[in-house]
């Protein structure tokens, strides 16, 4: 095991003083390992009935749950239930943030630093694919990752932009009931989750973090509204980085306020605005610590902050994407009425490059900006037919599938099929919905008695 950093170590025990020793011996321990269940698809006492792995509940989110004695066979990550999007892998105190901005469905939400996508998957469950969830991420390479579990989430009302801070910020000021900023932090609170960060830290990185945590939440203020939240998360223990920086935000955004969450108070520890010489006459409920030694998580800092006063931004007009050609219009509903049950009038459909996307209601005019997915990502015209996505399916619900394939999370087909295995079966020729203990894990396309494997070949496992 990699040393902790003397320098951190000995700054932590002139903050913590009587505590400094329980702090110390909780690296001694294992991480914790959490999930999070997908309430967009069952509930978290659905979940429990058919979990695989024992299970302890989160006190502090409805849906999380503490996993101990996974074997081999049972990895959560590795097990059927994961690539239906039946949960979601997630450290425990992680779980906080979504609970503390409380999106609500049919809001305007923005995740400002959205890969790889655990904060935005508990967002958009708690919104029931109602309203308009907004995930940016700056660094290209990471949206794959993004897009990937959003899509095994059968989140329909998001859409992912690939934007910096401030042009957003031009483009939608006052725009947001919900903002989040999951900052970028010197990491300490993971150390002992990722004992890699311990060798990438160093104390005389932590002024420049603070300073671009200082810049990002100055931007991210512009996109809320009068009356709505800002959420400002991190994962580090760095004073400088969690009470410095919302002072110093405080003090330069008057309309801005701390806003109190009592429903987890007695569940976190108290912030500490005396480590930095900050305004502690200050009403500091709205920011919290959880601490490894005293709960059972990793190391967090969260503040909520209200926009108190100050003027909406202008009415944003809505998006003008391309509409489909009349041609692949009928190709789409050929195939929603040959192989599903629902009615797609409610869709409001787009055609990007060959795509065609269900772009969420209210979506506002992002000509200009680099969007990487509009909205729901229904499947491709081709030359004279439709070709169903994994984000549709993953979208659907078994019923709404004509055909299924129907397989238990035992059955050694399951295995083959998420290894991109074609599967002798007795239905009817078409596109196919195969789940898993009723639950979609993707498609495949039935041929005079094969199923023809159409699960994305970057998914698939050896």
């Amino acid at each position: 095991m990699k040393p902790l950093p003397p320098a951190f170590l000995e700054r932590m025990q002139n903050l913590l003083g009587d505590e400094y020793p329980d702090f110390l011996a909780c690296y001694d321990n294992p991480a914790t390992v959490g999930l999070r269940v997908n309430t967009l698809k069952l509930t978290p006492e659905a979940f429990q009935s058919i979990s695989p792995y024992p299970l302890t509940p989160v006190p502090w989110c409805p849906t999380g749950f503490r996993i101990t004695n996974t074997s081999d066979e049972s990895r959560p990550g590795k097990h059927p239930y994961h690539a239906a999007g039946l949960h979601y892998l997630q450290e425990p105190s992680a779980m906080i943030v979504a609970e503390v901005l409380d999106p609500q469905p049919g809001e305007r939400v923005l995740d400002l630093a959205a890969s790889p996508g655990g904060k935005m998957t508990a967002i958009a469950a708690r919104m029931q694919n109602q309203g308009l969830l907004i995930a940016n991420e700056i660094r290209t390479k990471r949206i794959p990752a993004l897009a990937s579990n959003l899509e095994r989430w059968g989140a329909r009302n998001t859409l992912i932009v690939n934007e910096t801070p401030d042009r957003l910020a031009d483009r939608l000021p006052g725009y947001f009931d919900r903002v989040l900023v999951d900052a970028p932090c010197s990491g300490e609170g993971m150390f002992r989750k990722e004992p890699d960060v311990r060798l990438e830290w160093q104390a005389a990185a932590i002024p420049g973090y603070a300073e671009r945590q200082r810049l990002i939440l100055r931007i991210a203020a512009r996109l809320v509204r009068p009356g709505g939240i800002l959420v400002y998360a991190t994962c580090t223990f760095a004073p400088e980085e969690d009470e410095g920086v919302i002072e110093h935000f405080l003090l330069e955004n008057r309309e801005f306020a701390l806003d109190p969450w009592p429903t987890t108070e007695s569940l976190t520890a108290p912030s500490h605005p005396e480590w930095v010489q900050a305004d502690t006459s200050r009403d500091w409920r709205g920011a919290r610590r959880l601490w490894p030694h005293l709960l059972p998580g990793e190391g967090h800092f969260v503040a909520r902050l209200r926009r108190v006063s100050g003027e909406a931004g202008p009415s944003e007009r809505l998006a003008g994407l391309p509409v489909p050609l009349r041609n692949v219009q009928d190709d789409f509903q050929a195939f929603v009425a040959g192989f599903l049950d629902f009615d797609p009038s409610a869709l409001n459909l787009a055609f990007l490059g060959s795509r065609i996307y269900h772009i969420p209601p209210g979506t506002p005019d992002l000509s200009g900006l680099r969007i990487s997915n509009p909205g729901w990502w229904l499947g491709d015209a081709k030359k004279g037919r439709f070709e169903p996505s994994h984000a549709l399916a993953m979208g659907l619900f078994a019923h709404q599938a004509c055909l299924r394939l129907d397989l238990a999370a035992g059955d050694p087909a399951v295995a083959s099929y998420l290894g991109g295995q074609t599967l002798p079966v007795n239905l009817p020729d078409g596109w196919t919905l195969v789940t898993v203990d009723g639950f979609p894990l993707g498609w495949g396309k039935v041929v005079q008695g094969v199923l023809k494997n159409h699960y994305p070949s970057g998914l698939r496992r050896n």
